[in-house]
C-alpha cells in the first residue's frame, strides 16, 4: 500500500500501473505445509534467529485483535492525511468485528462488506510498536503466513490485500511519505494468482524508487494459488552485509532483491536511519492498483463482497548484530490492570494498556521494565485514582545509557498523549541502561479517576531512558 505525497493538489493516480501488467510465469513446485488450515502457533525461530515480537491470532472467535498489539484505522484517511488512504481505494475502515475480528480458529479474519447502498467497509489495523529496524551489522525479517480471499475472476474486482510496512516518521505527519521508507510485504489484487513485493523510497514522482511504481516484482504463489491456500510471505533487511539488502521471499522462495547501492544515498538513510517501522494488514477496495490491473474502475456490480483475508501469524525476527539484537517484546498474556489503580501506590510500567513506541525487558532490580524510550514514545495508564486532594509530584525510577549530549524529558499528561504536560523531569546518562535512580518531579492539581500518560520527549533522535515503575506522592 502506498500514501500519497505531500501536495495540496489531489493524490496524482496510484503507482505500480506498469508494474501491474507483468505477471511472471506460474511456478508449479509444490511445498509441504500449505494449506487451509491455521497453524497452532508461530514458528519458532531457526538457529541463530530470535524472536523479537508476534502475535498468531488466537482469539476467542468474533473478538478484535489485541489493543496491546494492534491499532484499528477507521475512516477514510488519517487525520489530516490524503483522502482516501491516498490510493483512491473506496472503502470506509471500520472497528466492527464484522470487519475484522479473531475466527476463533488460530486466525484473523479481514472482511470487506458492500451494503444495501452499495457502500463498502473493511478493515486496517497497524502495529502499535514502531521500531522494528535491522539490528547494526544483523537481519531483521517481518513474516506473515496469510491466505489471500479466496475469489476469483469477475467476482474479485477490487479485491486489495495488503501486508506491509510504514516507516514510524509517517505518524503524526502523513505527508512525508515515501522518503521515509515502505515494505510492501505482500499485494495481490483482483484475485490474481500472484504475489507483488515491492520498496517505496525517495521523492515522488520518480527518485530512486521510481515513484509512484516503487522497485517491485512479483510471482506466482508455490503450488496451490495465492486465494486456495496459507503461503508464507515474508521480508528481510538485511544489514550484515556491505552494501545491504533487502528480500522478498514466498514459501520461502526468494523472488526480489533490492541493493543499498541502488536506492543510493541520501535516500538510503532517509528510510534506514529512523526509529523503525509499523506493519499493517488490511484489505482495500478499489484504487489506482487495482483499476490499472482491470483497465477499469473497480470494484464493479459483479464484485462478491464477504470474501476475508485470513492471517494465522504475524512475527519478527532477528539475527546478528552483535550481543545487541532488537529487544522482545513479548506477546501480552494477561490482560493489563481491568480495575482502579492507586495513584500513590507503586504503578509497575510496563503494566500499561496501551503504548507507543515501547518495548518490555528483564530489569536489574528484579521483574520487568519499559525501554527504548525516545521522543514521542508513551504509555498509558487506565483509571488511576487520585482523591479529592491531588499529588504534589511524582517519583520515577528510571535508569539511562544516552551518550553524552543526549537527554529527554520524561512527562506525565492526563486525558491524551498531546495534552498539556502536567509535570516532568529531565533526564540524561544514569551511568548505564541499568543503572538505576529515583527521580521526582513537581505535578499540578489533578484530582478524581484520569487516565495517565507517560509521554518522552526529546530533541535528539535516540533513545533516552528505561521506566522501572513510578508513583504519585501526597
Amino acid at each position: 500500500m502506498t500514501s500519497a505525497p505531500a501536495a495540496s493538489a489531489a493524490p496524482p493516480v496510484r503507482r505500480r500501473l506498469p508494474l501491474a501488467l507483468v505477471l511472471l510465469t506460474a511456478v508449479t513446485t509444490v511445498l509441504a505445509g500449505l494449506g487451509t488450515t491455521a497453524d497452532a502457533a508461530v514458528p519458532p525461530p531457526p538457529s541463530g534467529w530470535s524472536l523479537v515480537w508476534s502475535d498468531d491470532f488466537t482469539g476467542a472467535a468474533g473478538t478484535l485483535p489485541s489493543s496491546g498489539n494492534w491499532i484499528i484505522d477507521t475512516g477514510t484517511s488519517y487525520p489530516g492525511g490524503p483522502p482516501q488512504w491516498g490510493t483512491g481505494e473506496i472503502q470506509t475502515y471500520t472497528n466492527s468485528t464484522a470487519n475484522v475480528s479473531h475466527d476463533g480458529a488460530g486466525n484473523l479474519r479481514i472482511t470487506p462488506l458492500r451494503d444495501g447502498a452499495g457502500r463498502w467497509t473493511s478493515a486496517r489495523i497497524e502495529t502499535v510498536r514502531s521500531n522494528f529496524k535491522a539490528p547494526a551489522g544483523g537481519v531483521l525479517a517481518i513474516e506473515g503466513r496469510i491466505q489471500m480471499p479466496n475469489v476469483t475472476g469477475a467476482a474479485a474486482s477490487g479485491y486489495w490485500p495488503a501486508f506491509w510496512a510504514l516507516g514510524s516518521p509517517y505518524r503524526g505527519n502523513y505527508q512525508n511519505w515515501p522518503g521515509i521508507g515502505e515494505f510492501d510485504v505482500m499485494e495481490n489484487v483482483n484475485g490474481l494468482n500472484s504475489v507483488w513485493g515491492v520498496l517505496h523510497c525517495g521523492v515522488a514522482p520518480g527518485g530512486p524508487c521510481d515513484e509512484f511504481n516503487g522497485i517491485g516484482a512479483s510471482r506466482a504463489c508455490p503450488g496451490s494459488t495465492c486465494q486456495s491456500a496459507f503461503h508464507t510471505y515474508r521480508f528481510e533487511w538485511d544489514a550484515s552485509i556491505s552494501p545491504q539488502q533487502l528480500r522478498w521471499y514466498v514459501d520461502g522462495q526468494l523472488y526480489h532483491t533490492v541493493s543499498q547501492s541502488r536506492v543510493g544515498e541520501p535516500y538510503w538513510s532517509q528510510m534506514t536511519s529512523h526509529a523503525g517501522y509499523f506493519l499493517l494488514l488490511n484489505v482495500a477496495m478499489g484504487g489506482a492498483f487495482p483499476n490499472g490491473v482491470a483497465g477499469s474502475a473497480t470494484p464493479t456490480s459483479a464484485t462478491v463482497p464477504g470474501r476475508p483475508m485470513l492471517v494465522d501469524y504475524v512475527a519478527v525476527y532477528s539475527r546478528g548484530g552483535g550481543s545487541n539484537p532488537p529487544p522482545t517484546t513479548p506477546p501480552p498474556t494477561t490482560p493489563p490492570p481491568g480495575g482502579t489503580r492507586d495513584a500513590y501506590a507503586t504503578i509497575q510500567a510496563e503494566s500499561f494498556n496501551a503504548q507507543n513506541g515501547v518495548i518490555v525487558e528483564a530489569c536489574s532490580e528484579g521483574g520487568q521494565n519499559i525501554g527504548a524510550l525516545r521522543n514521542g514514545d508513551w504509555v498509558r495508564f487506565d483509571n488511576v485514582e487520585f482523591g479529592s486532594g491531588g499529588p504534589r509530584d511524582f517519583v520515577a525510577r528510571v535508569a539511562s545509557g544516552a551518550a553524552s549530549g543526549v537527554s529527554g524529558l520524561v512527562e506525565v499528561r492526563v486525558g491524551s498523549p498531546t495534552s498539556a504536560p502536567i509535570g516532568s523531569f529531565a533526564i540524561a546518562n544514569t551511568g548505564g541502561w541499568q543503572s538505576w535512580r529515583s527521580v521526582p518531579g513537581n505535578v499540578s492539581g489533578v484530582t478524581g479517576r484520569r487516565t495517565v500518560y507517560l509521554t518522552f520527549t526529546s530533541g535528539q533522535p535516540n533513545d533516552f531512558v528505561n521506566v522501572n515503575w513510578f508513583h504519585f506522592r501526597r
